[in-house]
């Protein structure tokens, strides 16, 4: 850091990214199970959470998790919508998070290419 005013944007950068894991309603949660990590899943979580920033939508909770037991489906991505199943996408990358969160997120249609699993 350089001057007073560095701090001051990265504290900001922060606290956006910090509301981004805290708020109400829609739960994204990505699988850091040592196998999701090697599989890119750090990648995958901070690129949906661009996409949620660059689109300015509110109320969207990131999550993580441990393994589930696919590892050979990571990265695993479930996205919860208020009053809908839990969808769990799989082999998602990092140029999946746009669709994703244009499609599912905010039109509720589930990306059917991307699915392994729904629960209810």
């Amino acid at each position: 850091m350089k001057s007073l005013e560095e701090l001051k944007k990265l504290r900001e950068k922060l606290q956006s990214d910090t509301k981004l894991r805290a708020a109400d309603g829609i739960k994204v949660i990505v699988g850091m199970g040592t196998c999701g990590i090697a599989a890119g899943a750090r990648e995958v979580m901070a690129a949906l959470m661009e996409e949620v920033k660059k689109r300015g939508l509110a109320g969207v909770v990131f999550q993580q998790t441990g393994c589930i037991g696919m590892c050979e489906k990571e990265v695993l991505v479930d996205i919860i919508l208020p009053g809908a199943p839990r969808i769990t996408y799989g082999n998602v990358r990092p140029s999946d998070a746009g669709r994703l969160v244009a499609e599912h997120v905010i039109n509720g249609q589930i990306v059917k290419d991307l699915v392994v699993a729904k629960s209810v």
